[in-house]
């Protein structure tokens, strides 16, 4: 990409398309697009041909999905789906159509089986049955990249796609509801603390594994591989994005009180789900495309709570 190239990142306002905003500027790249959702709703394919006509960028970034916890995409599955396939659809389709050099379409960990082999390599894709709880959500991103796939083998495009592991950091959703685990952690610790509770109830048994990356790593990587390599290099396979770490959730959520400065007593609801026993990505041909994390867990977790402080909390006032 050139310094000038006009880049357009969907999902500009959230954690992971900011986050790729902020290493494109950081790079010195000058002519970012973005519009909001409410400019520009991806799930229209109307509006999506219409943008992509007038303002023809050279490259795009495919951060903009539907995301939520364990509790959002169980009880509503439809709209995840929905919402998910309309928006991947209409923009890989309207690059294709805008003669886009290249794409990146950003997926999630969780489209791979829910008892795949642990660390789970890119070849372990639809070989047995998803997590129930994150089903439609993980079907709508397989269809994302396939249909990239397909493209780049049927008219030579240059799309990538890359499946992140959980991800954290600035611009995070908090909601007490509809957020990922750790910035669930962050806010519900953030609160006994501040009403001066004893104790904190968590969800599960505390046994799971899950593996974390720093948004701003996640989009160093995302720069990395748009700037260094293609698809027909990458054998046309996604390209997992983690730590290759992984740590219990009990782990997690001490490692998140010690950060927030709670000190009163964790106690587990074991009547609530675990989801997944294991979700670590096997990230070695990440490695060897020449990449790795920088930023440790609690250095990272320490960084979100300050942002949930600064921002998220200033935002509710």
């Amino acid at each position: 990409m050139e310094k000038s190239s006009k880049i357009f990142v969907a999902g500009h306002k959230g954690m992971v398309g900011s986050a790729i905003v902020r290493a494109l500027e950081a790079k010195g790249y000058t002519n970012i697009i973005k519009r909001s959702s409410k400019e520009l709703d991806l799930r229209r394919q109307d509006e999506v041909e219409r943008f992509f006509a007038e303002e023809k960028p050279d490259y795009v970034f495919l951060a903009a999905a539907k995301v939520g916890g364990i509790i959002a995409n169980d009880r509503h599955p439809a709209d995840f789906m929905y919402d998910n396939m309309m928006i991947e659809m209409n923009v890989i389709k309207a690059s294709y159509d805008n003669k886009v050099k290249k794409l990146l379409f950003l997926g999630s960990s969780c489209i791979y089986p829910r008892m795949a082999p642990q660390p789970m390599p890119e070849s372990c894709l639809l070989t047995s049955s998803l997590e129930q709880t994150n089903e439609a959500y993980a079907l709508a991103k397989i269809s994302g990249l396939k249909y990239c796939e397909y493209l780049n083998r049927q008219y030579g495009t240059d799309y990538i796609s890359v499946m992140p592991t959980n991800l954290y950091g600035p611009n995070d959703n908090y909601h007490p509801e509809h957020s990922h685990v750790l910035p669930a952690l962050i806010r519900r610790f953030h609160e006994a603390k501040q009403n001066g509770l004893n104790e904190v109830v968590c969800w599960g048994s505390g046994t799971p594994k899950r593996e974390f990356l720093y948004a701003d790593d996640l989009a160093d990587a995302c720069l990395y591989l748009m700037e260094n390599y293609s698809a027909e290099q990458l054998g046309n396979e996604t390209v997992n994005l983690g730590s290759g770490k992984e740590l219990t959730i009990k782990e997690l959520t001490e490692t998140v009180a010690k950060v927030v400065g709670f000190e009163g007593e964790i106690k587990w609801d074991t009547t609530r789900p675990d989801g997944t026993p294991r979700k670590l990505l096997d990230v070695s041909k990440l490695k060897s495309l020449g990449w790795s994390y920088k930023t440790e867990l609690e250095d990272g977790v320490r960084l979100a709570y300050e942002d949930f402080c600064n921002n998220a909390m200033r935002a509710e006032r």
